[in-house]
């Protein structure tokens, strides 16, 4: 079993005026690839907290952070920028879609910041749109989309750099029961099929069965449910 996210006894604290208040704590964690983890728990709980640390976007004040058996912990700001194009990508609650783009050059985009080759970007692109059900939609504005095609070219978006680890930031809250369960159980087909470590922070216990495996945060930590 490969394990392409590994962090090891993680704590984070945030100064609030003369307080310190300690948001994780010694929390240790690891994504297998090809499942889909939830990440579940209340608001303030470091849900957040722990998804930034992993996608390094945030430093921990102490532990290790593994990225494909790297140890990017003490890497520069420039290094990790480097890892997250090349081994993570990102959805959010919002789909964070550029309006003036199509759904293709949604996906273009990222593909020419990691450096695919043109040829094979096309090709690439078509069968992901494809993949999640958007390729009639290729040449159409965020504007002339649902919020559930939105959030599915975000999904397309968040796998065109290939990346070995998705992290999903609360993805279905702002949709319908029934669009949520779509888009949970497209995040969790794409990661089997492309053999990724999905996470995802999420309120909605609706998706919990499509989940592999399923984390509480629990003063700091993270509990097997």
């Amino acid at each position: 079993m490969t394990y392409p996210l590994v962090l090891e006894n993680i704590s984070k604290s945030f100064q609030d005026g003369d307080s310190t208040i300690d948001i994780v704590k010694g929390l240790s964690f690891q994504a297998k690839a090809g499942q889909f983890t939830a990440v579940i728990g209340p608001s303030g709980s470091g849900k957040s907290t722990f998804l930034s640390i992993a996608g390094a976007l945030l430093s921990p004040d102490s532990g290790h952070i593994y990225i494909n058996n790297k140890d990017i912990t003490h890497f520069t700001d420039k290094e990790k920028a480097q890892t997250r194009l090349a081994d993570i990508g990102y959805i959010f609650q919002s789909s964070n879609l550029v309006p003036y783009l199509t759904v293709k050059e949604q996906l273009k985009i990222v593909l020419q910041m990691a450096d695919k080759k043109s040829s094979q970007q096309n090709e690439y692109m078509e069968e992901l749109l494809s993949s999640v059900g958007l390729f009639s939609r290729i040449n159409h504005y965020p504007h002339q989309l649902s919020g559930g095609e939105k959030q599915r070219v975000a999904i397309a978006r968040a796998f065109a750099n290939d990346p070995a680890i998705i992290l999903a930031d609360e993805p279905t809250a702002s949709l319908d029961p029934n669009r949520s369960v779509d888009i949970a159980t497209l995040i969790a087909k794409q990661a089997k099929e492309k053999n990724k470590a999905a996470v995802m922070v999420t309120h909605d216990e609706a998706i919990l069965p499509l989940c592999d495996e399923i984390y509480r945060m629990e003063n700091g930590k993270l509990v097997k449910v």
